[in-house]
């Protein structure tokens, strides 16, 4: 499955009981993404966009906003003078699943 598989692909409504992925398949899903990161913990996946001035780092800023409103799986946003931070992670399963991955290669798309 490749980045451009991944964007295709529409999240998956949360449900109770849903485990996190094991370390093995979070490797290969990060392996298809650029840009993104791991936090220490494994638990969340997170990219700092970078900009010349605030307007363009709002404007990211709605647009991941308005992509995690779509999809029904929404990120946590910083933003400010020249950056804006988006972390995915699935908290109902305590970590990632595959709708952060998909999430993440859906707004790379939108910003390619």
């Amino acid at each position: 499955m490749t980045t451009c598989d991944l964007a295709s692909k529409e999240c998956e409504p949360c449900k109770g009981g849903v485990a996190p992925m094991i370390p093995a398949d979070i490797k290969t899903m990060m392996g298809q993404l650029d840009g993104w990161a791991l936090s220490g913990d494994k638990t969340s996946l997170h990219r700092r966009f970078e900009f010349k001035g605030f307007l363009k780092a709002v404007e990211m800023a709605n647009l991941a906003a308005w992509l995690g409103n779509k999809q029904g799986h929404h990120p946590d946003i910083a933003f400010g003078w020249g950056y804006c931070e988006v972390t995915f992670t699935t908290h109902e399963a305590g970590g990632l699943t595959e709708n952060d991955f998909i999430c993440a290669a859906r707004l790379d798309a939108l910003v390619a």
